[in-house]
């Protein structure tokens, strides 16, 4: 049986995890023949997604520890009912999200201390660290300059000033210059087909027969 790997992509809001995290699921399926099932966080299962909508609501205040817990709440549940289950039976999970997200939002930019968040939600995972991390990086202005071009309306989160997301895009590269095995730093402002094939390479070694 294939061995279950966990892959998790990050990066500010803004920076196309999303659709990078799409195209790779597809991909790794199509082209490669793996078994991969996509994820996001905070959500994933029916009660992490209704913690989703209580930390993205603007019109509640939330504070930077109730911030930090809900999302670590939100995330056990979806490793003990959705990943663990997934790994254990062969499965790739590729998730939209994970403790790094925490640790820069939460940790840095909140300031809460990433020591103290990685030690809330390592309670939260039972340990669980990914097997590899992708993470997208980009200048905040730029990536803020994608979430006015969609249209949309902003969650809690986005509507924040640029020196926070600074502040996430920072942490962020200090917590892959930390663990360089893990992470694979990807330019988001790439073509969407450069990001793909670069994200792939990524994963390369931990496929089955990669020997």
């Amino acid at each position: 049986m294939t061995e279950g790997r966990l892959i998790t992509i990050e990066g500010i809001d803004g920076s196309g995890k999303t659709t990078l995290a799409a195209a790779l699921a597809r991909t790794l399926h199509e082209q490669d023949g793996i078994n991969t099932h996509l994820l996001r966080e905070p959500g994933g299962v029916v009660l992490a997604e209704k913690i989703r909508d209580l930390v993205k609501d603007p019109s509640l205040h939330t504070g930077a520890r109730a911030e930090a817990l809900l999302y670590a709440a939100a995330r056990a549940q979806l490793v003990e009912q959705a990943v663990l289950p997934l790994l254990a039976a062969g499965r790739w999970v590729l998730l939209d999200r994970y403790i790094d997200s925490s640790l820069a939002y939460q940790g840095a930019a909140r300031g809460l201390g990433v020591k103290e968040v990685l030690a809330v939600n390592s309670f939260a995972t039972g340990g669980l660290s990914p097997d590899r991390t992708l993470l997208l990086d980009i200048e905040p202005l730029e990536a803020r300059k994608r979430l006015a071009k969609r249209g949309e309306e902003t969650d809690r989160l986005e509507q924040e000033d640029n020196s926070f997301f600074e502040d996430v895009a920072g942490a962020y590269r200090q917590l892959a210059e930390r663990e360089p095995d893990r992470f694979t730093v990807l330019d988001a402002t790439s073509t969407r087909e450069q990001l793909l094939d670069e994200a792939r390479a990524a994963l390369v070694a931990l496929m089955p027969d990669s020997d």
